[in-house]
């Protein structure tokens, strides 16, 4: 188990102006931002990012909304990272998402769920490492 998580302000969540608020949320639930940028993905970058679902029938529509926008990306830092943030930010489906989450709170839809949060240790040193350089880390 490691302290450090990976997550994504996603589109449409910088669209609707609650980037502020969601990282007000991260960072009063005690996380310490590590890496934090804005970028704009490319097509080719999200496919790449998330080339674990390419085989997935949501995989077109997912490069699609993750490069029609600004997104943040940020490496978090806090005791349990990944399994505390994913229950801060809550089901990937919004109507699913438990009261006061960050998807209950802020996103639209299933395919617009406002925030990304890795899903293993593996996959936050993973996906880390693809948005942040190592000079870019602290």
């Amino acid at each position: 188990m490691t302290n450090r998580t990976f997550t994504m302000i996603k589109p449409d969540a910088m669209k609707n102006g609650h980037a502020g608020a969601i990282l007000d949320r991260i960072i009063k639930e005690g996380y310490k931002v590590k890496a934090l940028k804005m970028l704009k993905l490319s097509a080719e970058k999200a496919g790449e990012f998330y080339a674990v679902h390419k085989e997935r029938p949501f995989y077109g529509e997912l490069v699609d909304f993750m490069s029609s926008g600004p997104i943040i990306a940020a490496i978090l830092e806090k005791e349990n990272a990944v399994a505390a943030f994913r229950e801060l930010i809550g089901a990937t489906n919004p109507a699913q998402a438990a009261e006061g989450t960050i998807r209950k709170q802020f996103a639209t839809s299933l395919g617009e769920n406002a925030i990304h949060g890795s899903d293993s240790d593996e996959n936050a040193k993973i996906e880390g490492d693809f948005m942040f350089s190592g000079l870019e880390q602290i």
